[in-house]
């Protein structure tokens, strides 16, 4: 009758439904054949209702909530009333009865068809000439009490168990989606790691070593013995620095790889705007070519200052803008969220909640020469912005020559 995935239990108790019916009609049966009473039309009457539930129970198109459901309850009520005509005995089988119409009928019609089975069946227990008292009337009622409580109940307990199966399968993919973020965070660090290692290291030093060799070319004669060595090693450095470069773009992360960074974060307010917020982008000034690892620590920043605004502040509205100076670079990312106190962290976050918090945007600012603010108060939005010094090619500490 039910197509969906029942417990164990939940089978077990409905075949004792089949058995229960079926054995109140066999009970039926013999009474009538050992009293005399209608014996053939009431053997009859109950091999056709046996008949008649089988085929429903064997049929997938007999489901709950169903027209065909409700059809064939009609039925086998309208065989029931026959039967009751005929065996006072009948009446007992009201109670499996009041099991499947509230298990197979909408709850608004089951509850009326169980009152009705039940009058049905007090009325077989006066027509048959049954003693009339406070026990004929209250033994169908309460059988009816008790179906009404234990389907009810049941059903309760099924949608619990579905809730709590599905949210264990969310949990279950969250958690491995989880597991696949955290592998492409670490992924991403670590190439933003060895981009920055390569920048710091390899690179500068091959751009001193580059630097050198052209001032030592030209201290020396364009015929002295040297000066091809010189030439020579310098174009390797030059190869080398070049191919160092390259590294770099290419451990560079993956917003920075197709195009500048102006279109990074361009492409970062698009997918942060939603239905409950709008993120706006723009740039201020002429912009310049900037070294990677700046360009890192500005997209990280809005990155990491965009999802404090979306986990926390509940704000409407946030702006990115991007300024080049004459000096500097700067971003700033505003929103007119709830704000909060700074040194004590948004609202409802947690102290070390990992990633991109405030205090690593103050590493990165630190690491590259910048400085990072924070302006915010309760109820008044949050301001963050990172200054970068401009890089200028002398080859001095905390910034860029290659």
């Amino acid at each position: 009758m039910d197509s969906r995935t029942h417990p164990p239990v939940a089978v077990a108790l409905r075949l004792c439904l089949h058995a229960l019916l079926v054995g109140l009609l066999a009970l039926a049966a013999v009474r009538a054949v050992a009293d005399g009473t209608h014996p053939r039309a009431v053997v009859v009457v109950s091999g056709a209702m046996a008949a008649l539930y089988a085929a429903g129970a064997l049929a997938p198109a007999v489901q709950p909530r169903t027209r065909a459901a409700a059809l064939w309850l009609a039925a086998l009520g309208a065989v029931w009333l026959a039967l009751l005509v005929l065996s006072p005995e009948a009446l007992w089988v009201a109670f499996p009865l009041y099991f499947l119409q509230l298990h197979l009928l909408p709850t608004r019609w089951a509850l009326p068809a169980v009152a009705v089975t039940a009058a049905a069946a007090i009325a077989c227990f006066v027509l048959h000439g049954g003693p009339v008292t406070p026990g004929s009337f209250i033994g169908p009622l309460i059988g009816a009490a008790v179906a009404v409580a234990t389907v009810l109940g049941y059903e309760a307990l099924f949608r619990e168990s579905e809730r709590r199966r599905e949210l264990i399968e969310e949990l279950m993919s969250t958690r491995a989606e989880l597991a696949e973020a955290e592998r492409t965070a670490g992924t991403l660090a670590e190439r933003e790691r060895l981009a920055r290692e390569i920048h710091d290291t390899l690179a500068q030093g091959l751009s001193s070593i580059q630097l050198l060799l052209r001032a030592a070319e030209r201290t020396l004669a364009a015929d002295a013995p040297a000066t091809a060595h010189v030439r020579r090693a310098r174009e390797a450095a030059q190869e080398n620095l070049a191919e160092a470069r390259r590294f770099v773009r290419a451990l560079s992360p993956p917003d920075l790889e197709n195009g500048s960074l102006a279109a990074a974060l361009e492409r970062l307010s698009s997918r942060t705007t939603g239905p409950g917020l709008t993120v706006q982008f723009a740039v201020s000034g002429t912009p310049v070519e900037l070294p990677t690892p700046y360009e890192v620590a500005l997209l990280r920043t809005a990155q990491s200052a965009l999802a404090n605004t979306v986990r926390h502040a509940g704000a409407g509205r946030a702006e990115i803008t991007l300024s080049f100076m004459d000096t500097s670079v700067s971003l700033d990312v505003v929103d007119d969220g709830r704000g909060f106190t700074p040194g004590l962290g948004p609202v409802g976050a947690d102290q070390d909640t990992g990633g991109f918090g405030l205090p690593a945007m103050r590493a990165r600012a630190r690491s590259l020469g910048g400085t990072l603010s924070v302006e915010s108060a309760p109820g008044q939005g949050a301001a963050v912005a990172l200054t970068l010094p401009l890089p200028i090619p002398d080859g001095r500490p905390g910034q860029d020559a290659a």
